[in-house]
């Protein structure tokens, strides 16, 4: 009789460390979904940040291209004002 309590006495010892373990469990569970969730929340914003920098990046690219063709244009004045000053020089040694 006496082992059959201390047996019974060791069958709710393990079943309350059962219930103990399958709470830890839960709340594991519970933390692995929290972060799940924080992680989910992370990789939209990460989506979010790639199509802005998408969106900058052709920004840039277009105002590249407009610097570029003021510096072809530029370039182009410049060679034509140096062109008429030759020309200017030219005339004004003539007339001297």
């Amino acid at each position: 009789m006496e082992q059959e309590t201390m047996l019974k006495e060791i069958l709710h010892a393990f079943k309350l460390h059962a219930e103990h373990i399958d709470q830890r469990f839960e709340q594991m569970d519970q933390r692995f979904e929290h972060i799940d969730k924080r992680f989910g929340q992370m990789e939209k914003r990460f989506e979010q940040m790639d199509k802005r920098f998408d969106r900058l990046e052709k920004k840039v690219d277009g105002v590249r291209l407009d610097l570029t063709d003021t510096q072809k244009t530029t370039n182009f004045l410049l060679g034509k004002v140096a062109h008429h000053e030759e020309k200017l020089l030219e005339l004004s040694l003539q007339h001297q």
